[in-house]
């Protein structure tokens, strides 16, 4: 596929840093200084960036924000997730072939201790909303993000918001995430520690590791916004470098300006890969066509209709059952399925694409809210497993609040506004119960029950109530 830099957008501008130079496997590839390590080795046209320790199969990207570890490389002889690793230069990359050893920083003691008012985990909209409460108050804050920049997966965002001018409606993701970004870095009570993962609760407090350092915190209230993972799908040969989640392909196209293959097939029609297919089209990919499950779309009519002008077909009613290829994706096997999901004979179809891009739902992230002991349901039309809290947003364990998707799986908007009810509920918990503050949280409140209220938020607003710990109490 050659060089997959994405040359010109209708929408983006990629600014990118200054020309460097990596080794991957001992030849010199071209990068920018501070994009992601994966999508300069990507941007190459390498595909095998490991091998599987025990049948020696392929991998490369997937999920692009370091949940999966299939982009697992060894960088200057350490082990690590090349993902949200910045590109720098002379960085010597090597392929793992076995299991990784343990990283050198695994071995070193704690570099900094920090006791703060308040720790929120998660940089994405929820977390930066209560940030944004929280922003220049008398309490002290640190937010911990794992990524290179804050924003969670409003920067690979570029269509449209609907609703509300005071829910971003007519703005961009990755604007508002700009525009966050810049405010938080300006209040004067908070910490941001990017690039640093959150890897367990100890007794001691919670410790953040980044290949820098290792935080032991100690907070009195923590905010946990740490959004969701995206789920896989099995069918044969989904390991083959080629097939990756729809929010890895949004942050190589988007954020980094990678095109992620030149002939797609998407799996799934919900908003995200309704979205994603339009966001193909801009960056020049040739998207084959979008496969359904259902027997009916499951987005919004307005992004399956811009699409449909494009000739991009939807086929209802159809699943993938397998990929083919060497070292990676030549081509994709689709089959129409029957009312009880079983594959209807003589129906097979083979597609010629080099990626498969699967926008089949996504799962909170709930372990960390599970290593503080806070209680949980498994709520299928939430995503699966979330945390019960009260409408305040406080978990079953007391000072421990939760927001977004790791909440239950929603949109951005409802993102934001869990993330303020969250903020409010810690102002007035520290600070007491001010009408200001209040008022303001009743607003809100107000705010998500009426979103909440439109027919396509039906199951997300009965399964809610499943969600809210018995007479909304919290356990100390």
């Amino acid at each position: 596929m050659g060089d997959r830099r994405i040359r010109s957008h209708p929408i983006l501008e990629f600014k990118r840093g200054r020309e460097i130079t990596i080794f991957f496997e001992g030849e010199p590839l071209r990068a920018f200084e501070g994009e992601s390590l994966a999508a300069a080795i990507y941007a190459a046209g390498i595909d095998v960036f490991r091998l599987s320790p025990t049948l020696k199969r392929p991998r490369a990207v997937f999920c692009m924000v370091g949940k999966c570890g299939s982009c697992m490389v060894r960088v200057n002889g350490i082990p690590t997730r090349s993902c949200i690793t910045p590109a720098e230069d002379g960085m010597r990359v090597e392929r793992i072939n076995d299991l990784p050893e343990a990283s050198k920083y695994e071995k070193r003691l704690v570099s900094e201790e920090i006791t703060t008012d308040v720790l929120i985990v998660g940089g994405g909209p929820a977390g930066m909303a209560s940030a944004e409460v929280l922003c220049n108050t008398d309490l002290n804050v640190v937010l911990v993000d794992d990524q290179i920049r804050l924003g969670g997966q409003l920067i690979k965002q570029t269509h449209i918001f609907f609703g509300s001018k005071e829910l971003f409606a007519g703005r961009r993701g990755f604007e508002i995430a700009e525009e966050y970004s810049s405010k938080l870095s300006k209040c004067s009570n908070m910490r941001i520690i990017s690039g640093a993962t959150v890897v367990g609760v100890f007794k001691e407090g919670v410790l953040a590791v980044s290949d820098e350092a290792k935080y032991l915190i100690r907070p009195k209230y923590v905010v946990i916004a740490t959004g969701a993972y995206e789920n896989h799908l099995v069918f044969e040969n989904n390991d083959l470098p080629g097939v990756m989640g729809a929010g890895g392909a949004q942050t190589l196209m988007n954020v980094w300006g990678v095109k992620p293959g030149n002939e797609v097939l998407v799996v799934g029609s919900g908003n995200v890969g309704l979205i994603i297919s339009y966001q193909l089209l801009q960056a020049g990919a040739e998207v084959k066509a979008v496969v359904e499950a259902l027997p009916r779309i499951g987005g919004w009519f307005v992004h399956a209709a811009k699409i449909r002008r494009y000739g991009v077909p939807i086929l209802t009613s159809h699943t993938i059952l397998g990929v083919n290829g060497t070292r990676r994706v030549e081509e994709a096997v689709i089959a129409r399925v029957d009312e009880n999901w079983n594959v209807v004979g003589g129906t097979e179809r083979f597609v010629k694409v080099d990626t498969v891009l699967l926008a089949v739902g996504l799962t909170p992230n709930t372990e960390l809210v599970r290593q503080f002991g806070a209680a949980t349901r498994y709520i299928p039309d939430l995503g699966g497993l979330v945390p019960l809290k009260t409408p305040y947003m406080e978990t079953s364990v007391e000072n421990v609040f939760v927001a977004g998707d790791l909440a239950a799986i929603e949109e951005a908007t409802t993102a934001f506004i869990e993330g303020w009810i969250a903020g409010y509920s810690i102002l007035i918990k520290a600070r007491g119960e001010r009408e200001e503050y209040l008022t303001k949280r009743e607003n809100l409140l107000r705010m998500l029950y009426e979103y909440r209220s439109a027919p396509v938020s039906e199951k997300i607003r009965r399964s809610w109530q499943l969600s809210l710990l018995p007479c909304g109490g919290v356990n100390a």
